[in-house]
């Protein structure tokens, strides 16, 4: 069991600065299920004709946002959440959608006042800020200077502040919260693609990303033991 909570906090030691006392759990958390994406399908309502059904789901930081289309209605969703593999969306105080993943597939029941619907989705795109995305920024970007960056780890958002200073290829700079800093100890601009490295206590922290419509997004890894995603806007 300590190894399982020392792992937790090494996931963590790059988020914020390097030496956080994290998590409460007796067990280690599986990485979060990407639900962003359109998912499509049909449904068959009490007294109407079967139609056309469309959710749209965004998954910034760990906060899920989206909306929901049938017919020439769009409803968006008021309050979401994904706990233990169940996905719960609700539409005002009348509207609401319960269901799990199967593959990319979506399925659950929608509630409409006293009536209950069984549905069956399948994803058809992504829409996520997070996603991979392998394609550079196809206008010139200038990395110098503040990003607000937020990153999912074990499902859940964790902010800091990355401070970049670009010199032709290199690039150097931090990465702050307010529990810590930590320096980045090399880097690289090249291509349209950012990395970085720190020296974590126990293994080497690499961190990519590209530039996806003006942000930051991408990947972490530490000591090829534990990976996340991240994503930065930046400060103005």
């Amino acid at each position: 069991m300590k190894s399982k909570i020392n792992i937790s906090l090494l996931t963590l030691s790059f988020l914020l600065g390097g030496i956080i006392a994290f998590g409460q759990s007796t067990a280690p958390q599986s990485a979060p299920q990407d639900v962003s994406g359109t998912y499509e399908g049909t449904v068959k309502a009490p007294n109407m004709p079967e139609g056309k059904l469309s959710i749209e789901l965004k998954n910034e930081g760990g906060k899920i946002t989206g909306k929901a289309t049938h017919g020439d209605k769009t409803i968006p969703i008021t309050d979401a959440k994904f706990e233990n593999g169940t996905l719960t969306l609700n539409f005002g105080t009348d509207h609401s959608f319960v269901g799990k993943f199967d593959g990319d597939k979506l399925v659950g029941e929608a509630v409409n006042g006293t009536n209950k619907m069984p549905i069956e989705l399948k994803k058809v795109t992504v829409s996520s800020p997070v996603a991979k995305e392998t394609t550079p920024a196809a206008d010139p970007v200038d990395l110098n200077g503040q990003w607000d960056a937020v990153a999912d780890a074990n499902g859940q958002p964790f902010p800091f502040l990355l401070t970049l200073k670009i010199e032709g290829e290199n690039v150097t700079g931090s990465s702050s919260s307010q529990l810590g800093e930590a320096t980045i100890k090399s880097g690289s601009w090249k291509n349209g693609k950012l990395a970085l490295q720190m020296e974590g206590q126990n293994g080497v922290i690499s961190v990519s990303a590209t530039v996806i419509e003006g942000k930051l997004s991408g990947e972490y890894d530490y000591a090829g033991q534990l990976q996340g995603r991240w994503v930065a806007v930046k400060k103005n």
